[in-house]
């Protein structure tokens, strides 16, 4: 019986990822984030403290380091003003520079009495992104209709065991901290093909999906097949055990073109090898068989 089932869940993945390859042949499409939230490094750095935005070089300085460092988050404050909030930079983190101008009071530094126009010295100060603190929650924003969780796929996720941490900026999987980040349900507005309450899972299932690839689980590494790619194929197998996950729990009957739009995005980055997507779906497969065989242990079925 389990072979059979097995059976079906392989012709589920075969289907949905030829349906996948369909969608990216019948026309571009683009992949959008689903959910809104403060802070994302594409706005305006901010003051966590004093939540007050940057300005001038600091704006492109931290931009770029927000980036480069894969930071989640637009805030940021010194290691004293984290501290002045309950929050704490961990160790070993290392922070950006920023300038900043301070005004001399008086006739001080100026060679004219006479002259009365203020005077500015430049000076330098260091600065933690949020995502590198502990102990700070990020300021709630504006709050989607009411979501409602499914009792099913909610018992299926936890049954896998994964740690699962909600109310950040944005979704990734930590490695060093084998957790999985997540905005909360209540921030996820979905988007013109999908509702909330799928977009959500659909997202949760794809950093699931990264977290059974870790070297004390499925040990998935695409190094050395993929060299520099690598990054992408795990992009693509964790969209596309999103994808056969959902259709198995019953969230989607059929893979949307939100994931037809990410996986395109990476498909790009690989110059659209036609074979990447086959192989990914054959590491999704493998993922998703873990985690529902994971769950099926603990739930009984």
């Amino acid at each position: 019986m389990q072979d059979a089932v097995l059976s079906n869940s392989r012709d589920l993945y075969r289907t949905i990822t030829e349906k996948i390859v369909a969608a990216i042949k019948d026309s571009p499409l683009t992949f959008k984030m689903p959910w809104h939230s403060p802070g994302v490094p594409a706005g305006m750095p901010t003051n966590a403290v004093t939540d007050a935005p940057y300005r001038g070089i600091n704006v492109l300085s931290l931009w770029v380091d927000a980036l480069t460092k894969d930071y989640p988050s637009g805030h940021w404050a010194s290691y004293r003003q984290w501290q002045s909030v309950g929050a704490q930079v961990r160790k070993g983190e290392h922070g950006s520079l920023i300038v900043f101008y301070k005004r001399i009071e008086g006739a001080e530094g100026n060679q004219n009495p006479e002259d009365d126009r203020p005077r500015f010295f430049a000076t330098s100060s260091v600065v933690f992104n949020a995502a590198q603190v502990e102990g700070w929650t990020q300021p709630l924003p504006l709050r989607s209709p009411e979501f409602e969780t499914d009792k099913q796929v909610e018992a299926f996720i936890s049954a896998t065991g994964a740690t699962i941490e909600l109310g950040y900026p944005a979704a990734r999987y930590r490695v060093d901290l084998d957790r999985i980040e997540m905005p909360s349900p209540h921030w996820f507005t979905g988007t013109a093909t999908s509702a909330p309450i799928q977009s959500y899972y659909a997202i949760l299932l794809h950093e699931l999906t990264h977290w059974s690839g870790a070297s004390h689980r499925l040990d998935r590494t695409f190094r050395n097949r993929f060299g520099d790619q690598a990054y992408a194929m795990e992009e693509l197998t964790a969209e596309l055990g999103a994808a056969f996950l959902c259709a198995s729990l019953g969230i989607a009957n059929e893979p949307r073109p939100d994931n037809a739009a990410y996986v395109a995005s990476w498909l790009k980055v690989l110059e659209a090898d036609a074979r990447a997507i086959f192989t990914a779906a054959s590491r999704a497969q493998q993922a998703a068989e873990y985690l529902s065989a994971l769950a099926a242990s603990k739930l009984g079925a």
